[in-house]
């Protein structure tokens, strides 16, 4: 089983950043792929980024240029530094992982508030 956790998140002026932070426990082999997705109210659940295990990114094109996720490999932590915020950034932002021999796990999700 695999836990993920994400972290950072909170109230934010518009132009403000944040970092958020997703860390995987748990006993497994090896994590592929990480991404970030996000929800906002009355809205689907939307891809924001991903980074595979060997670094090459993929970023939606309404964050491209503002957002940037990285990843550390040793510690099974995904990151999304989040700049020039937006209003219509506001959303629950949710971590997951592709494990390996394994399946897709997803974390329960941070809320990010974007608001003057």
């Amino acid at each position: 089983q695999v836990r993920l956790v994400e972290s950072g998140g909170g109230l934010v002026q518009p132009g403000g950043s944040l970092r958020l932070s997703c860390t995987a426990s748990g006993t497994f082999y090896r994590i592929a792929s990480m991404g970030w997705y996000r929800q906002a109210p009355g809205k689907e659940r939307e891809l924001v980024a991903t980074i595979t295990s060997g670094f090459s990114t993929n970023y939606a094109d309404s964050v491209k240029g503002r957002f940037t996720i990285s990843r550390d490999n040793a510690k099974n932590t995904v990151y999304l530094q989040m700049n020039s915020l937006k209003l219509e950034d506001t959303a629950v932002y949710y971590c997951n992982a592709n494990v390996i021999a394994d399946r897709i796990y997803w974390g329960k999700g941070t809320l990010v508030t974007v608001s003057s």
